[in-house]
């Protein structure tokens, strides 16, 4: 196999995209971009700086300051913002329904982008989000796209914050996600779909592993036969 592949997977909240590719990135020892963290760090920002999500002249200003950088810790993704650790802050719905609006604004996408596309530059990274496959790297080698009904995505996100100790409905679950696919579908800019060479994968009846297994098999194969 070729060293120093990029290899996209997008798709909805819920689908499995983030869990498939940690342990993919653990498979192939590259480096696991989660594209979502760092436009969650900067609507972190947004939220403690009471900017509101369609004012480009304070998001414009925030971009030429803000500080974000992405480690991996003993195999954990620890997302930095000015230095300080904000991998939890960033988790909570409040934060991820932000994050879908001001994604929409271009003066906040051109901003991470260069960021993102440095991280892959020289290849051996796993990217993970919603346009990776269609914006970001474009070029990819491989890209997948992973969906799921939503009555198990909007389950998976509920048993998510569940473990991570958060009191919530399972309801109100459901209504963020079905607000954050409008969002994350209907922008103008970059909105949520399959890149045309995409590789398609339904994640409804199976489990991490097995989509994981399924990519990992497909890559193998399509390398060793040249």
């Amino acid at each position: 196999m070729r060293e120093k592949l990029v290899i996209t997977i997008d798709g909805p909240a819920g689908a499995g995209k983030s869990t498939v590719s940690k342990v993919l990135a653990g498979q192939f020892s590259y480096l696991y971009l989660d594209t979502g963290a760092l436009y969650r760090t900067f609507a972190y920002k947004v939220w403690k700086e009471n900017i509101a999500p369609d004012d480009k002249d304070r998001l414009a200003e925030l971009a030429k300051r803000i500080k974000i950088a992405l480690e991996n810790e003993n195999g954990n993704l620890k997302i930095l913002c000015g230095g300080k650790d904000v991998t939890r802050e960033i988790r909570i719905e409040q934060i991820s329904l932000l994050a879908s609006k001001i994604s929409a604004q271009p003066v906040v996408r051109e901003a991470l982008l260069s960021v993102q596309r440095d991280m892959g530059k020289n290849g051996g990274v796993i990217a993970e989000g919603r346009d990776t496959g269609t914006v970001i790297f474009p070029k990819a080698d491989y890209k997948f796209f992973l969906d799921a009904d939503i009555k198990e995505r909007v389950n998976r996100r509920y048993k998510e914050l569940i473990a991570r100790g958060e009191c919530v409905d399972f309801s109100e679950v459901k209504r963020d996600i079905l607000l954050r696919d409008k969002q994350d579908r209907e922008r103008e800019v970059a909105p949520l779909k399959p890149a045309i060479d995409a590789i398609a994968i339904d994640t409804t009846n199976m489990t991490i592993f097995d989509v994981a297994n399924t990519i990992l098999k497909i890559i193998r194969v399509k390398e060793a036969a040249g």
